[in-house]
């Protein structure tokens, strides 16, 4: 998700656009909310590009790659569906969806997954061919999660559907009743040792099994407060991470948290917003607050190791921890490297030029982006 604001007297702001400088109504910048200069670095962390290759726009909508043993699968808004060889980025298959998507990709690398306009629901299985089609009960922004012979879908109606992977026969479904106003953003779904957790509208974390949509726990990551109901905002932000014995996440406007996976008995939290999600590592939950700045946090305590502040309003995606380094995108297409010790800035790779929203994806010491202008990227260390 990235905020946004409506703009009245459209007309007017027509009128004075090419002629900002002679506009008496222009506003100064505020340097507030000015993007972060970029520092000149020495790019000692040797980081590169080991491939990239173009699979398709975003437009206003999120496509997480998934990541499936030696294969990328990515999606566009323009329907194309596209299967990469990991190692070299080469094109194995790309298909046309044959409607606008606006969900994807979820696969458990025999069946991949998408959702389209108005909540259609399309299952294609490794070749390409598609399988089933079935209809969620409202808009999907959040890519399915594919698992046990599950499909899970969240829907913007603040609900989760479990359909069959070989039929598309709806299994179950769970609902929670939505706040007056939530986030237009993309949360995701994890799924280990057959329980599915799910970050809901509110700032719920909810355990779910995977075979039945039985309950297991429920803990509040952001507890919303404030007098109106945008203050009140405290949705659960990108994917829940599953490491060992907890599972982590953070919400906007709320706190960052780590939990007991099997009992949802809190380990820690700490007062946060950020409208992305987290990254965890064996010492570390990372992770970028609304202000582009990068945290880390201790896992066994919560207390802070290292904030940098360097990429201050360039809006972060969500990092991923690998090797020796924490890697983020920003909204000018850029990826930065930073030190996992002390968070010190290394490096920086260009991609397209287009925003990093999508979460990223790491496998084999290989690191994988998508932009919003269709490029998925492969990064590693030397």
């Amino acid at each position: 998700m990235r905020v946004t604001s409506l703009m009245c007297c459209a007309g007017i702001v027509v009128a004075l656009t090419g002629c900002s400088s002679l506009n008496p109504f222009a506003k100064k910048p505020n340097p507030k909310t000015q993007p972060a200069p970029l520092v000149e670095l020495q790019n000692d962390a040797r980081m590169r590009t080991v491939w990239s290759a173009s699979v398709g726009k975003a437009d206003k909508y999120v496509f997480t790659p998934a990541l499936v043993g030696s294969n990328v699968y990515a999606a566009a808004e323009n329907g194309n569906i596209t299967k990469l060889e990991a190692s070299t980025g080469r094109s194995i298959w790309r298909i046309d969806a044959g409607t606008r998507l606006t969900a994807g990709v979820g696969s458990d690398g025999q069946n991949v997954v998408v959702v389209g306009n108005k909540g259609v629901i399309l299952a294609f299985d490794a070749e390409g061919k598609q399988r089933w089609k079935a209809q969620a009960t409202s808009e999907v922004l959040s890519a399915p999660a594919v698992a046990l012979g599950t499909v899970l879908i969240r829907s913007m109606d603040n609900r989760v559907t479990a359909y069959d992977v070989d039929t598309g026969e709806r299994k179950w479904s769970i609902q929670r009743t939505a706040p007056a106003l939530t986030l237009r953003t993309a949360p995701g779904i994890a799924i280990v040792d057959g329980t599915a957790y799910v970050g809901f509208a509110g700032g719920r974390l909810l355990a779910l099994t995977v075979a039945t949509g039985a309950p297991r726990w429920e803990m509040a990551v952001g507890d919303p407060r404030g007098v109106t109901e945008l203050e009140r905002i405290a949705d659960i932000s990108g994917t829940p991470v599953v490491s060992g014995r907890e599972v982590c996440a953070v919400a906007y406007q709320g706190r960052v948290a780590c939990f007991d996976a099997a009992s949802g008995a809190p380990r820690w939290a700490a007062g946060l917003s950020s409208d992305g999600g987290v990254a965890v590592d064996e010492r570390n939950v990372y992770v970028a607050d609304e202000k582009g700045g990068l945290n880390a946090f201790s896992r066994m305590s919560g207390a802070s190791a290292w904030r940098n502040t360097q990429l201050t309003n360039r809006r972060l995606s969500t990092p991923i921890a690998f090797n020796n380094v924490v890697a983020t995108g920003d909204f000018d297409g850029y990826i930065h490297f930073l030190s996992k010790e002390d968070g010190k800035l290394l490096a920086r790779i260009k991609t397209d030029g287009g925003a990093i929203v999508a979460r990223p994806q790491f496998a084999d010491g290989v690191g994988i982006f998508q932009t919003q202008l269709g490029s998925v990227v492969a990064v590693a260390t030397e």
